[in-house]
Parts: structure tokens; C-alpha cells; sequence
């Protein structure tokens, strides 16, 4: 089977990955679609994303913190 590609644009970026990869135009539109189907498989929601990034700086910050007044706040944003 043949593969026809109608739309310019998408000739042209499969044309381009083709000769980057020195592949045939076929063969980059295989393996693009098959990156693009498994990155879709191995994408972690946002919300377990940021998850993953506060517990990383809650570990990362420790135990020294406290709690900021008000003035401090205020002093911080330039509002005296």
C-alpha cells in the first residue's frame, strides 16, 4: 500500500524528518505517530505532576521555616 500524503504542510514535515533521520517518508510518518501515541501512554496528569513537585520542595525546604507577619509580607511586596 501506498502512501499518499494530500496536505502540503504535512508533506513537508514528514518530508523534512525523512531526510534529518534518512528514513522514507513512510518510516518518519510511522515512527512519528508512534512517538506521539506513546508519549500520549506515559503523560502523568497535571494534578500527580504537581504533586510530585510540591512534595519535592516541602523535602527540600525542611523544618526551618516560620510563619511571616503581615508587615513582613507587606514589606516583601513593597507595600509599607
Amino acid at each position: 500500500m501506498n502512501l499518499q500524503i494530500r496536505d502540503p504542510r504535512a508533506r513537508e514535515l514528514a518530508r523534512q524528518l525523512a531526510e534529518r533521520r534518512k528514513i522514507s517518508m513512510t518510516e518518519a510518518v510511522i515512527e512519528a505517530l508512534e512517538s506521539e501515541l506513546q508519549r500520549g501512554r506515559e503523560q502523568i496528569p497535571l494534578a500527580e505532576r504537581l504533586a510530585a513537585i510540591s512534595q519535592d520542595f516541602r523535602s527540600k525546604a525542611g523544618n526551618g521555616g516560620r510563619a511571616l507577619s503581615k508587615d513582613e509580607i507587606d514589606e516583601m511586596w513593597g507595600h509599607s
